[in-house]
């Protein structure tokens, strides 16, 4: 099979969501000596977009966004350390997770492809995250910015428990905190005492690479675009 023929049946698989093909196929490219960036630009992301196109003109729906969202999801944990590898030094780091009482992850993984593709190191805790488990990543990875995930309506109030209990512990001024999800909008934030709201990953990723002093030059437009099409599709979700 040549390089093209690869990228293509990549692109083919991502778009059907054939998770474990689009694994295995991502690892053959690799050890075919295609670039990662290829693996990612010509054949994942562009099968993101197709899907997101199919989705808006009626032919996907939600499930088939979902699913290759997970499969180029799978992709990525094979091309993240390579294309880090190749990429500039990291320029922050971001904590993330979902607050307690809530599982709910997708956006929350969306999120951490476009910090990671900003050059952050991202410490994900997870979901289901107690103030104590926050306070606890803060003390010992001392990130420059943290970000907190609520799918719920009923999960959102503890934005502010945690933030509350961050000022209590001494934290507060050492880092800078951002909220979202599907329920969440500006004025929530605020109330919540949060530095900043963000309502999508792309914006997420510029917010906190501004909080560095990072202007959004190594971020790519393309996955943007595909993430946030995602994205769209998330908030739509009922679970």
């Amino acid at each position: 099979m040549t390089h093209e023929e690869l990228i293509t049946l990549l692109h083919d698989q991502t778009i059907i969501g054939k998770i474990n093909d689009v694994k295995t196929l991502t690892q053959q490219g690799l050890d075919a000596g295609i670039d990662p960036s290829d693996l990612l630009y010509k054949a994942l992301l562009p099968g993101l977009q197709e899907v997101g196109r199919r989705f808006e003109t009626g032919v996907f729906f939600v499930p088939e966004m979902l699913i290759a969202a997970k499969a180029v999801a799978g992709a990525l944990a094979i091309l993240r350390p390579l294309l880090a590898a190749k990429g500039e030094q990291k320029v922050g780091k971001f904590l993330m997770g979902t607050v307690k009482g809530d599982v709910h992850d997708i956006g929350k993984n969306l999120c951490n492809i476009m910090l990671e593709g900003g050059g952050f190191e991202v410490i994900d805790i997870g979901v289901n995250a107690t103030p104590e488990k926050f306070i606890e990543a803060i003390k010992k990875h001392q990130p420059q910015v943290m970000g907190m995930s609520a799918f719920l309506t009923t999960t959102m109030p503890m934005f502010k428990v945690t933030i509350d209990a961050i000022a209590k512990a001494g934290l507060r001024d050492s880092v800078k905190i951002m909220v979202g999800g599907a329920p969440v909008n500006q004025a929530y934030a605020e109330k919540s005492g949060a530095d900043a709201y963000a309502p999508d990953a792309s914006s997420t990723a510029r917010k906190a690479l501004s909080f560095v002093g990072v202007a959004n030059d190594q971020g790519s437009q393309q996955l943007a675009d595909a993430v946030n099409t995602i994205m769209d599709v998330v908030g739509k979700v009922k679970e």
